[in-house]
């Protein structure tokens, strides 16, 4: 039995290799970005990618599409979006005797892969329509509940300088983001890279190494991946010392962090830290992959006070002081 999950584990980790090479064919360097995009997948859930125009965002959704074979749709959020834009909606048909009914047209939330381009330019009431198709798979229409083809993940983009006319995404559905991805400038020769890549008069295309059942076989085996009790110690003394009202949590914490993650933060780095022992080639995770998964995790699961906004404190480095006083020994003590 344990052999039989070693050997699961080693046949896929084997494929995700193949999709990694394949990703990065079109989506050259920013390889971080591309193995927590992949987490996300494995883990079953969604991720919020932050970065300027033109990093290849959008490049990147598509060929993850490709490669993982999933139904990928796009909608570019505007503020005169509407929730039936996304959803779909029921129209009055005439069939050929003259008889009448309604018919559900589909949005384009039904499909495995949603590109949610710049969601926070889209109002409140069209961002609230994709809360229950995040947590629960389906979305109530007409009174109708209808359940969305799986499996199902949002990769969201946000534009993290432009902010005239958005409108902030809520602390619940940021929550629902299993990480936030940060897309940064490419390296000098990274860029070059890309430069002769994407300019001439051919691309490498990407091919595709997973199908639906695939992936979703994978996200199965990843919660059988076995986690040592000091990893599990770790990720509960991580995640409550960023709680202000918790006696663990440091002056540091509880003068700058207006509130702090709840329990579905631990829950996703129980999943992450697994995704990225997988990534990495391993069998289990280990404590280096909870101090890497904290902050992609974290970030977007806490609030600065405002105070501590004034004096310009940033949460990311908040999250690097905590997790580098944090040591395996004493987790597991």
């Amino acid at each position: 039995m344990a052999e039989d999950l070693v050997a699961e584990i080693e046949a896929l980790e084997e494929k995700l290799a193949e999709a990694k090479t394949a990703i990065t064919r079109r989506f050259i360097g920013q390889e971080r970005v591309v193995d927590l995009t992949l987490a996300a997948l494995l883990c079953g859930g969604h991720a919020l990618l932050i970065g300027l125009p033109g990093l290849g965002k959008t490049r990147l959704v598509e060929t993850l599409s490709t490669v993982m074979g999933l139904n990928g749709n796009r909608v570019q959020f505007t503020p005169d979006l509407m929730p039936a834009d996304i959803l779909g909606s029921e129209v009055l048909e005439t069939a050929a005797d003259g008889s009448r009914a309604f018919k559900f047209l589909q949005g384009p939330i039904f499909c495995q892969l949603l590109m949610a381009d710049e969601i926070n330019r889209a109002s409140p009431r069209t961002q609230s329509a994709l809360l229950q198709a995040m947590q629960e798979k389906s979305v109530t229409i007409g009174g109708e509940t209808r359940t969305l083809d799986l499996p199902f993940h949002v990769l969201a983009t946000q534009n993290p300088i432009e902010q005239e006319g958005t409108y902030p995404l809520p602390e619940a559905q940021l929550d629902r983001f299993l990480v936030q991805i940060d897309v940064a400038y490419p390296d000098r020769k990274t860029e070059k890279d890309i430069l002769l890549a994407t300019t001439g008069t051919e691309e490498a295309q990407a091919h595709q190494v997973f199908d639906p059942a695939a992936l979703m076989a994978a996200q199965r085996l990843l919660r059988r991946m076995p986690v040592g009790d000091a990893v599990v110690e770790m990720i509960l003394d991580l995640v409550r010392a960023f709680r202000p009202g918790d006696p663990s949590a440091s002056a540091r914490v509880r003068d700058t962090v207006a509130w702090g993650p709840g329990p579905r933060a631990a829950q996703a780095l129980m999943l992450t830290v697994r995704a990225r022992a997988l990534l990495q080639g391993r069998l289990a995770p280990s404590p280096s992959d909870v101090i890497d998964m904290a902050r992609p995790v974290l970030v977007h699961r806490m609030a600065l006070t405002f105070s501590a906004r004034a004096r310009g404190e940033d949460l990311g480095a908040i999250i690097d002081e905590v997790c580098a006083t944090l040591t395996p020994s004493e987790a597991a003590a």
